[in-house]
């Protein structure tokens, strides 16, 4: 199917916005339906993309726009199908950008549903429905739908749900994978899947398919069917199960809500000083935690408070590789989310291998995380204080991206003053410098360099003359001002501290 003969599909009422003939002639080879600002994770050569823009607005201008197409173009999409519904119409930017980047834009009204474009799209490719009967509403035959529906009422694994779903196929091997690779679910003829391999199927599946599984999960706990041969099943059954999955999750999710009050309650009990004994045993307990620990205490948060949950989403997903390890996680007030984990270094060591893979999900969104250090339950307030000054580190460190710290790192000062709060740093920096913290005189900056060159040799009147080519009476005459306007000793060790100290709180 080339994507000329999209347009042609008059049920689908589809506008072609820009588009040559080189563009219209492209052959699809699948779909992708995204709404994330960066969609190269998901989208492969010759793919469709759908997206209703719901990343767009007109106040971020054409920057975030430029950005997306230029993803696509990159991954080799073959055209954008752009939705009308979110903002009544397709930006203009967005046409001159899929212009300057050669790629054919369509724009999709608000009556077309994006899962017809789908179907369209995989039953012209794989032959008409030719593994059902025409008079069927359903691909899924109705005794199959039927104990489907009472098995997710019954709560089962989502394993039993795909294995009954496409039992009657053969049970053709297939996933339900996160976006960073975790395996949710598989067919009992699928062999298991290593994250970093289900990462690079997602991304990059030649003979399969991936369908997101559609709930009201984040960018980072999205799931996806992935089915490994793409003829294995027709399109509309593959809908279908992912429905039924979908069904699934919104009752899991539930559980979850359940499971994140407990954990609040631990939490709340933790942050009380000091703690109960009684009730944080009771707690823990209720939150599937043993009495005795060790336990690890993780703090993360995402850009501030319009990032509903998705700190608390993140953490999850970081946190669920490998499956089995008990953990408890909640939201809390400004978007901050905590988990107290069973187990040692362990944690520490699996959270930053993954960190990068789960920012990836979302990576226009800053994403900072804190591991305190390993704690019985009576230091658990102690653990929860020290995982939130890691986190404040590890965004000094990379404000706009990714870290993940733990109080073990901080074995350096510049690491001890990196999580003090910004505004503490620069009063700090002002009273201890004095004179010597004003920017807009060159003779201040000069006395400043000074002072590092100095520190950082050891005080050595001759290494730092060397270094600075100076005369060493004029750094003699230098370090004399510098004592001057400081009110600091240098030839005492706890002054030069101080002053080494304001250097690195800027």
């Amino acid at each position: 199917m080339h994507v000329e003969d999209l347009l042609r599909l008059e049920s689908l009422d589809l506008e072609l916005l820009w588009g040559e003939q080189q563009q219209l002639d492209r052959e699809i080879t699948g779909v992708t339906a995204t709404d994330l600002e960066d969609p190269t994770r998901f989208v492969r050569p010759g793919e469709v993309v759908l997206s209703g823009l719901v990343w767009w607005s007109r106040a971020n201008g054409t920057e975030k726009v430029s950005r997306f197409v230029s993803a696509l173009a990159g991954a080799g999409a073959a055209a954008l199908l752009a939705g009308e519904e979110t903002h009544g119409s397709v930006p203009e930017a967005l046409t001159r950008s899929c212009r300057q980047s050669g790629i054919a834009l369509i724009a999709v009204p608000s009556r077309t549903n994006f899962r017809a474009i789908t179907e369209a799209v995989y039953l012209r490719q794989w032959g008409d429905l030719s593994r059902r009967p025409t008079s069927h509403r359903y691909a899924l035959p109705e005794n199959v739908r039927n104990e489907l529906s009472e098995l997710v009422r019954a709560g089962v694994a989502p394993d039993v749900l795909l294995d009954r779903a496409l039992g009657h196929l053969g049970a053709p091997p297939c996933y339900v994978l996160t976006s960073t690779g975790r395996t949710v679910a598989r067919t009992s003829k699928a062999p298991a899947l290593p994250p970093q391999r289900a990462r690079e199927l997602l991304r990059r599946a030649p003979d399969g398919i991936t369908l997101r599984i559609g709930t009201d999960s984040s960018a980072y706990d999205g799931w996806h069917l992935y089915l490994i041969d793409a003829g294995a099943a027709p399109p509309r059954l593959l809908h279908e199960t992912a429905d039924v999955l979908a069904d699934h999750r919104y009752d899991r999710n539930r559980l979850r809500d359940e499971s994140r009050q407990r954990a609040g309650e631990l939490i709340r009990t933790i942050e009380a000083q000091p703690a109960d004994p009684a009730a944080l045993a009771a707690a823990l307990s209720a939150c599937g935690l043993s009495a005795d620990g060790p336990f690890q205490v993780v703090s993360a948060a995402t850009r501030g408070d319009g990032e509903q949950g998705a700190a608390a989403d993140a953490l999850a997903e970081a946190l669920r590789h490998p499956p089995g390890r008990p953990f408890a996680l909640d939201r809390l007030p400004h978007g901050e989310a905590v988990a107290v984990v069973e187990g040692g270094s362990e944690v520490a060591r699996g959270l930053r291998e993954l960190w990068s893979e789960v920012h990836s999900c979302a990576p226009l969104v800053p994403l900072h995380g804190g591991i305190g250090p390993a704690a019985t339950p009576a230091r658990l307030n102690a653990a929860l204080s020290g995982a939130r000054y890691a986190r404040a580190t590890a965004h000094a460190q990379d404000p706009g991206g990714a870290r993940v710290a733990a109080m073990n790192d901080l074995t350096s000062l510049e690491g001890l003053l990196a999580g003090i709060p910004a505004d503490v740093r620069a009063a700090y920096h002002e009273h201890v410098l004095g004179p010597l913290a004003d920017d807009s005189h060159s003779s201040a900056q000069m006395l400043r360099e000074t002072l590092e060159t100095f520190l950082a040799h050891n005080g050595s009147w001759a290494r730092t003359a060397e270094a600075l080519h100076l005369h060493v009476n004029t750094v003699h005459y230098r370090v004399q001002r510098i004592e001057v306007l400081t009110g600091r000793d240098l030839s005492l060790l706890e002054h030069k501290l101080d002053l080494y100290a304001a250097l690195h709180c800027r």
